[in-house]
């Protein structure tokens, strides 16, 4: 028995446009409803979330038994924190703050097993492998992970090809508000030489073999960046769909005050 079919990466693959939420209550709860949705996929965030390895191992179990691909975001590209949620279950990784062809080569072999790469061989007490019931987990885990890489400051920027270069980087995702503060425009990602950029960066991905995405919740921004060549966008966050329909109950309530 062979790996799961990461069907994620397969989209991507053939230029399918995968719509997602990005899920940061931490929550159990939080993703099982969010997994009845209907969304392509579903990104557990452990960079600004209290997400931690078990809590995205729930969520991951939840979601797996949903039509939503789950993906996780680690907080920093380390091989560990990368080999725990490899092992966990998920199949699709976004590392943040990529700024080097050299870091993407790293990271590349941080999602695989020698002698291509480096993540560590302990399948039989990994719930990827089914804690050993799937036998051909290692021969064929490499090809069903998805790596996708943050591409968000000038560093990144100014190494764009050199990380497109690398094999097994599988998607660019560009990050909207990390560049518009290392661009001088903490909170304004809507700034001109920003918005630029980005055009220039989902211009330059599209000329490569890698897909292209980012988080968007403004509905004429992320129809822009699918315009431009996106094919995977986060429309939609948790905290802030409950924030505002929590906040507005709240409001509409006051009104019976009378």
């Amino acid at each position: 028995m062979p790996a799961p079919i990461n069907p994620f990466k397969a989209a991507l693959k053939n230029g399918e446009l995968q719509i997602g939420c990005w899920l940061s209550m931490a929550n159990h709860y939080a993703a099982e409803i969010s997994a009845t949705a209907g969304f392509d996929w579903l990104l557990i965030d452990n960079e600004h979330a209290t997400n931690d390895l078990r809590s995205t191992r729930d969520q991951l179990t939840l979601i797996d038994a949903s039509a939503s691909h789950p993906a996780v975001r680690v907080p920093v590209g380390e091989a560990w924190i990368i080999k725990q949620m490899l092992d966990a279950g998920a199949q699709t990784i976004l590392v943040p703050m990529v700024e080097s062809g050299e870091q993407a080569e790293q990271l590349v072999r941080a999602v695989r097993y020698p002698p291509t790469g480096m993540r560590g061989v302990g399948p039989t007490t990994a719930r990827a492998s089914k804690f050993g019931m799937i036998k051909d987990y290692i021969p064929t885990a490499d090809e069903q992970i998805c790596l996708l890489v943050q591409v968000e400051n000038r560093a990144g920027l100014a190494a764009l090809d050199d990380i497109l270069s690398v094999d097994g980087v599988d998607g660019v995702f560009i990050g909207p508000a990390d560049l518009a503060a290392d661009l001088g425009h903490l909170g304004n990602p809507g700034a001109p030489d920003v918005q630029a950029a980005i055009k220039d960066t989902f211009e330059r991905i599209a000329q490569s073999d890698k897909a292209s995405g980012t988080l968007a919740t403004d509905p004429a921004f992320a129809k822009h960046c699918i315009d431009l060549g996106a094919t995977f966008v986060a429309t939609a966050m948790d905290v802030t769909l409950f924030a505002n329909a929590i906040r507005g109950a709240a409001a509409e309530a006051e009104k019976l005050r009378g």
